[in-house]
């Protein structure tokens, strides 16, 4: 075989390899696609999936979320009785997830058993207690007597120079009082311990008599409202002291006050650390600031305000409308001063107020619940005087009757 013969087989058989190898890449880069192209579509299958699940998942949670909200019930069941309660002598309130029962003799945390978690004795003539979640004060208004309780028992004690008229507790445990001392009030300031933090010395022609007072939840601001006569109006002046850092400085601690002249400010109260509500006989103020309160929204209404309610979440009033069906005019607005529904309606209530979300109404032989965005829950006829009605779980409630505490769940 000649040379020339063998280079030419050589240099074929290098071009088949080749055309060959060639050949593999191409079938390869094929099958390399075709694999991707499986992942891709696999990938967004799964997403596609997820989405439609998610979907789904929100759609039947939101379906459930609207129907509990709209949901209204027919009628009650009694899951428990208490016959042996004391309703004459005990106050009944929730504190911290359970029931806060307090009498002139002692207060004590039950459970819906009224099985107790605590017990302290006290001797008062005219308790009363303010709740801030976790933290309770009780006080013997008119007398001289302060218990400061949180969810473990009793924290502290406080008896006082004079009498008292009010006591505020923050969710820290830090308790406002205001106290009579003839000629002129005191507001005083305690830690949970009892102990006297700030005392602050008012006079009615300055800045005025205090109508009631409010605590941050830190226990840094307390808010007063004062009235007093200024020529033949009453007028009302709103005041924040601040007990720390930013308030050393000031006059008297007071970072922010306003005056409304022809106004009478006889409820406030802090809804969250940055936000506070005065209720007028006109309306609401509502005022915004962690460290200098300043007026955010004022609400007027041009009709007599009847009733008011409120709590971290809603802003309620009441008023007579003319109607003769349907007398009265709820209008409840959200902690920015948001109207977020007004209704007309003619239950015949003694007490309107918040109570676990929902706006509760009573009187002597009737109850009413409805949610906060108005939806009534139920309205009817219980057996028996009423004393009290509070929310203390999801859709059970306790009935302070004259004959005994009923736990009662809506059906």
């Amino acid at each position: 075989m000649s040379n020339v013969f063998k280079k030419f087989l050589k240099k074929r058989k290098r071009a088949k390899i080749q055309a060959q190898n060639q050949k593999a890449a191409r079938t390869a880069g094929r099958n390399g696609d075709d694999y991707q192209q499986q992942l891709s579509r696999h990938r967004h299958a799964v997403i596609r999936k997820t989405v439609i699940t998610a979907s789904v998942v929100i759609a039947a949670a939101a379906a459930l979320l609207i129907f509990i909200e709209k949901r209204s019930y027919r009628s009650y069941k009694t899951i428990q009785i208490h016959e042996q309660e004391d309703v004459v002598s005990n106050q009944y309130e929730m504190m911290s997830g359970k029931i806060l029962r307090y009498s002139p003799e002692g207060a004590s945390l039950v459970n819906n058993e009224m099985s107790a978690y605590w017990s302290s004795l006290y001797e008062m003539q005219n308790p009363v207690a303010d709740i801030n979640d976790d933290w309770a004060v009780i006080a013997d208004v008119d007398g001289t007597e302060l218990r400061i309780f949180n969810k473990e028992g009793e924290a502290g004690s406080v008896t006082t120079s004079y009498s008292i008229v009010k006591a505020r507790i923050s969710a820290n445990g830090l308790v406002a009082a205001i106290l009579d001392g003839g000629d002129s009030t005191w507001i005083n300031y305690y830690a949970s311990d009892g102990s006297l933090i700030a005392e602050n010395q008012t006079h009615v022609e300055d800045p005025g008599y205090p109508m009631d007072i409010a605590v941050s939840d830190d226990g840094e601001i307390m808010m007063v409202t004062y009235q007093f006569i200024d020529g033949s109006d009453t007028t009302s002046y709103v005041a924040f002291y601040n007990f720390g850092d930013v308030g050393q400085n000031e006059p008297d601690r007071i970072v922010s006050g306003y005056t409304y002249e022809g106004v009478v400010i006889p409820e406030i109260e802090y809804l969250d650390a940055d936000s506070s509500l005065a209720l007028r006989e006109d309306g609401f103020t509502l005022y915004k600031g962690r460290q200098i309160p300043k007026e955010a929204v004022t609400e007027k209404v041009d009709k007599e305000i009847v009733s008011t309610f409120s709590d971290d979440e809603t802003i309620g009033m009441v008023f007579k409308n003319g109607d003769k069906d349907k007398k009265y005019t709820m209008k409840v607005y959200s902690p920015e001063g948001n109207l977020r529904f007004e209704k007309n309606f003619n239950i015949p209530y003694t007490t309107i107020k918040m109570s676990g979300g929902n706006i509760l109404l009573y009187n002597d032989s009737q109850i009413c619940v409805m949610n906060s965005r108005g939806t009534t829950k139920y309205t009817g006829t219980v057996d028996g005087s009423i004393n009290n009605f509070i929310k203390i779980g999801w859709n059970r409630y306790l009935l302070v009757m004259d004959s005994g505490v009923r736990v009662i769940k809506l059906s």
